[in-house]
């Protein structure tokens, strides 16, 4: 009974590797998501070189497009981020330790995922991140027309501000 047992735990053990196609996958989407949002950059900036010969009314509707193109560029990298912290936190949880992370001195701390909560977390926040940006982005086109949609503005932005400062809460963080 001994051998099977041995055999079954090993059988066990090694059916971690399975979380390796949601590495890799996580991978490749982060990846193509950088690759998309930064083609998109290097499109919006080239339609920018005619924004001086612009008239005034035609530059007023260039930057509005453009920083709603821009908050849209922030959103894209938040969630290629969030692919790529995912990646790498599955990998270190269930696969091993990131070696070439924890020698290199320039390494950020962000990366480093002790435990499925801490993962957790760290995904919450840069989700919270692109919520917040989503909002941005709605507000830059709101219009007020009357003192209650100001007032629902100024509410949105309060919960936000409560959003982050619960995040933080647990880090002495405020």
């Amino acid at each position: 009974m001994n051998k099977i047992e041995e055999l079954f735990e090993k059988l066990l053990w090694n059916s971690r590797l399975s979380v390796m196609t949601a590495v890799i996958a996580s991978l490749l989407s982060s990846l193509a998501m950088f690759y998309v949002i930064t083609v998109d950059t290097v499109s919006m900036i080239s339609h920018l070189i005619s924004y001086a010969s612009l008239d005034q009314a035609d530059r007023l509707s260039m930057r509005s497009e453009t920083i709603t193109h821009v908050v849209e560029l922030i959103d894209g990298y938040l969630l290629a981020t969030v692919l790529l912290i995912f990646s790498f936190g599955l990998y270190e949880l269930f696969i091993s330790k990131i070696e070439a992370a924890e020698s290199s001195d320039n390494s950020s701390k962000v990366l480093f995922i002790s435990s499925l909560d801490d993962l957790k977390a760290r995904l919450a926040k840069v989700v919270l991140m692109i919520l917040i940006v989503k909002f941005f982005e709605h507000a830059l086109t709101m219009r007020f027309e009357t003192p209650m949609d100001l007032l629902l503005f100024a509410g949105g932005i309060a919960l936000i501000g409560l959003a982050l400062y619960l995040s933080n809460a647990g880090e002495g963080k405020h």
